[in-house]
């Protein structure tokens, strides 16, 4: 009764502050052990995202104890017939409205409050480590710092991470999940065992390789289309005790990329002949040489471009790590150097540095307590992330790094190569048609200070002739974390996928109830005789 009357409280709020549209008993319904907020601190929350680039208000954002929960929610929306959606939101980190809706409620998956306060108080389930079994039980919202810290209790670790951990399991692998580990172990969804999945039918199923196997290859990198990750079973692997991190600069982009491509050619070979980790970045702001993790470059003796003989004023640092446990280390060290000696950088540029393997891992996060701390980090992000084939990265340097970009960058650049081999075609995720393609991540932050090259207006707009270069340049480049806001872009972005992707949205989703923020499909209005022949 008192869940009830919690409900009845918050549908008649909508009612009022929204005009809500939903007939009451369709959310009164729901019978979930969560929470059902109207909350404007929880509405307001759930309306933005990292991007900041969008702004969408839910009707509601509902805090689930448990996968039924969401199902329960779902069902409503599915038997609706004002056509109310449903998305789920992890820490966030979206930067284009991706976990936003209008006209529906927000799951906020990660950092949920339990139970309503007046009920049994539940829960969603911690991480269950299966050591023996070297696999990791976890809520689809945990993030993957919690995921860390339970499996290290037991010496173990996933294999695959993204490089900011404070992400939601379900985000990541909804959309891929890469970091410099995906040469080696492929990206967060090659490292997935097993799934329990919400439909967008609100069917609460369990998918893996063998038992649902066209919801489980559809789901990951799926963009939340198809289903509300609830459960993901993680692959693990023994956890090294220390990282020997290094970084190297080179002048001249066909020998940064030639030795990048030659460090992942070599992820068959045993662990003493491979680094473990592969990424890099283009510097073309001397500014950031200097600041950008300053514990390599330090600004009491700070490194000059023009001294480098960098060619067309751009530098590309090459950063590499070594694991190792403690009892290893007097080997470590010739592992490193005989790697090192096959590489072509600048002599006199190497920069080293050694850490514990969970300081390496949660690096970023350092540097966001640092830009929080100046204000610098609840700013717009139009950040562009894109896969770029092997043969057009030097055609994309040449018009990117050393054209369009100029001198100012607003933030860092990755770029790293990765393995196709890696990657399994029958997920949704759509990569560039070649052995080898490199991410291209331009991790901008726009700033309201006065100067032109940091506003908003200038850096979208240089997005935007970034994409325009490359298709007149015919680079075939494909979009990661993708943003477009038409069908036909988005037919164009899946390419021969496409129809086996709007196939399994209308197996799964049919009335295209499920992180419509996307805006890839419209949301159903139909009558409720129509509906009624899908139940």
């Amino acid at each position: 009764m008192a869940t009830k009357l919690l409900l009845t409280f918050a549908i008649c709020r909508l009612i009022v502050t929204v005009g809500l549209t939903l007939d009451p008993t369709e959310l009164l319904r729901l019978g979930v052990d969560g929470q059902l907020s109207v909350e404007p601190t929880d509405v307001e929350t759930a309306s933005l995202d990292f991007g900041l680039l969008t702004r969408a208000k839910p009707l509601a954002v509902l805090h689930p104890a448990s996968a039924q929960d969401i199902a329960q929610l779902v069902k409503a929306a599915y038997r609706s017939n004002h056509g109310l959606t449903v998305s789920a939101r992890g820490h966030g980190h979206s930067i284009n409205g991706q976990a936003q809706t209008t006209n529906g409620v927000v799951i906020q998956m990660s950092g949920s409050k339990g139970g309503n306060g007046l009920t049994s108080g539940r829960k969603p389930p911690h991480p269950r480590v299966w050591a023996r079994e070297r696999y990791v039980d976890v809520w689809g919202g945990e993030l993957w710092i919690d995921v860390l810290k339970s499996t290290l209790e037991y010496g173990l670790a996933p294999k695959s991470w993204t490089d900011y951990l404070y992400l939601s399991v379900g985000g990541t692998l909804s959309n891929a999940g890469i970091s410099g580990q995906a040469f080696n172990h492929g990206p967060q969804i090659s490292n997935v065992y097993e799934l329990d999945v919400v439909t967008g039918k609100a069917e609460l199923l369990t998918c893996s390789e063998e038992l649902n196997p066209k919801l489980f290859h559809a789901v990951l990198g799926g963009l939340g289309q198809f289903g509300i990750i609830t459960r993901a079973r993680i692959s693990l692997e023994p956890a090294p005790q220390r990282v020997r991190w290094i970084r190297v600069l080179y002048s001249n982009l066909s020998a940064f990329t030639r030795d990048q491509e030659y460090l992942i050619s070599l992820h068959a070979q045993s662990v003493s002949q491979k680094f473990d980790y592969v990424e890099g970045f283009v510097i073309v702001d001397e500014g950031l040489i200097n600041n950008w993790r300053s514990s390599f470059f330090s600004p009491r003796n700070p490194v000059k471009i023009s001294s480098l003989g960098a060619n067309g004023g751009v530098l590309y640092c090459l950063e590499i790590t070594k694991n190792y446990h403690e009892s290893t280390a007097d080997t470590v060290d010739q592992e490193v150097e005989s790697l090192l000696k096959k590489l072509n950088f600048i002599p006199t540029s190497v920069f080293t540095t050694d850490l514990q393997y969970m300081d390496f891992l949660d690096r970023v996060h350092k540097a966001e307590l640092k830009l929080r701390s100046k204000g610098l980090w609840e700013v717009p992000h139009p950040w562009l992330n894109l896969f770029v084939p092997k043969s057009k990265i030097a055609d994309f340097d040449e018009g990117v790094f050393k054209g369009i970009l100029g001198n100012k960058t607003s933030g860092p650049i990755l770029i790293y190569p990765m393995n196709k081999n890696k990657w399994d075609p029958r997920s949704s995720v759509v990569t560039p048609d070649e052995d080898v393609f490199y991410l291209v991540a331009l991790l901008r932050s726009a700033l309201d200070n006065g100067v032109e090259t940091q506003s908003l207006e200038y850096l979208t707009n240089q997005n935007r002739q970034i994409l325009r270069y490359c298709d007149e340049a015919g680079i075939n480049v494909k979009q990661y974390l993708p943003h477009y806001t038409t069908q036909e872009e988005w037919m164009d972005h899946f390419g021969n996928k496409w129809d086996r992707f709007n196939q399994m949205k209308m197996e799964f989703d049919p009335r295209h109830i499920l992180a419509s923020g996307q805006q890839i499909f419209t949301p159903s209005f139909l009558s409720s005789s129509n509906i009624a022949s899908w139940l």
